[in-house]
């Protein structure tokens, strides 16, 4: 796949069927109108475009941007469009400038002049323009000057997935981790770089490694102890996790991220490893001593490696 950052890293692209949008998360609903893409681009031997957005367009247009969090990073939905198997990544920069452009713009100078496109593929509720002016409707009353055909991915079609990504994002905000699997088709996962803590799990018997999230944006599922995979260089291992603040040991006011690798002991300080969360476990909660969160741990850890025994 064919990375592009921006309109200026491309002359024009060859002959292509295109889609566009955000594709937060590339849940199930997503993989629907890429799949279609690739069928298209396949059958008309045509390249296979994917135009997206960055930053989200919500933090540039939008008010209270604070509370918005995204299920995927701009490095993660690389990557997951490259195991897709499409052509080219266009990313475009999302900017005010941007935002004014209108459908007509948009078709004219991006999707006609730069990405040479000869069927657009979108979903039914789709819009694109200043003001979100353009949609399936404003393509169909133009399509003779277009130069490219149109198709459109119906309601029904996407509906019965039974998925978005406002509904992946409370699942995660309600701790439902295995909701959030079901619709992505994968776990839903966080990177970030392993950070000194101050080691008190190493004192009970339960080394964490405490994680620096790579992006402020990224939504951190709700807070609580979770069975997980961790992701090493390329290598998994089996380990649980702890969202929270810690109540039995600091009176801190400060969401950590600590994660106990099952069987390991390798310096993984100032590393970058992936937490892919499978199972919640339990909430967080205090305990009268320590000797009681540890008992608690013990059981926490067989129940995490009963849930990788019975099926993961």
């Amino acid at each position: 796949m064919q990375v592009h950052h921006g309109l200026s890293s491309i002359q024009q692209l060859p002959p292509s069927v295109v889609t566009s949008g955000t594709f937060d998360g590339l849940h199930f609903g997503h993989k629907k109108i890429i799949q279609r893409l690739k069928e298209v681009a396949k059958s008309h031997r045509l390249e296979s475009v994917v135009i997206t957005f960055w930053p989200h367009p919500r933090f540039v247009l939008g008010k209270n941007t604070e509370s918005l969090k995204l299920l995927s990073t701009l490095d993660e939905k690389i990557k997951l469009f490259e195991q897709l198997g499409i052509d080219h990544f266009l990313i475009i920069e999302f900017n005010k400038r941007f935002s004014s452009l209108t459908s007509s713009e948009f078709i004219q100078d991006i999707l006609k002049e730069k990405v040479n496109t000869q069927k657009l593929v979108i979903g039914y509720d789709h819009r694109f323009g200043r003001n979100r002016e353009g949609g399936f409707d404003y393509l169909m009353e133009h399509q003779k000057e277009l130069g490219f055909s149109v198709e459109e991915i119906p309601r029904q079609e996407l509906e019965e997935v039974g998925v978005s990504s406002t509904k992946i994002r409370n699942a995660l905000l309600d701790g439902n981790v295995g909701a959030a699997k079901k619709y992505l088709g994968r776990s839903y996962s966080i990177a970030g770089k392993v950070v000194k803590g101050k080691q008190l799990g190493r004192t009970i018997g339960f080394p964490t490694a405490n994680i620096q999230v790579e992006a402020d944006y990224k939504l951190i599922p709700a807070s609580g102890i979770y069975a997980i995979k961790i992701e090493i260089e390329g290598d998994f291992f089996h380990g649980m996790m702890n969202i929270g603040f810690r109540p039995t040991v600091s009176d801190e006011n400060q969401q950590t991220l600590e994660a106990n690798i099952f069987d390991f002991e390798s310096d993984i300080y100032g590393k970058k490893i992936v937490i892919h969360f499978v199972e919640h476990l339990r909430n967080e909660q205090k305990f009268l001593d320590v000797s009681g969160l540890k008992a608690q741990l013990e059981k926490d850890k067989n129940h995490a490696k009963q849930i990788f025994n019975s099926n993961h």
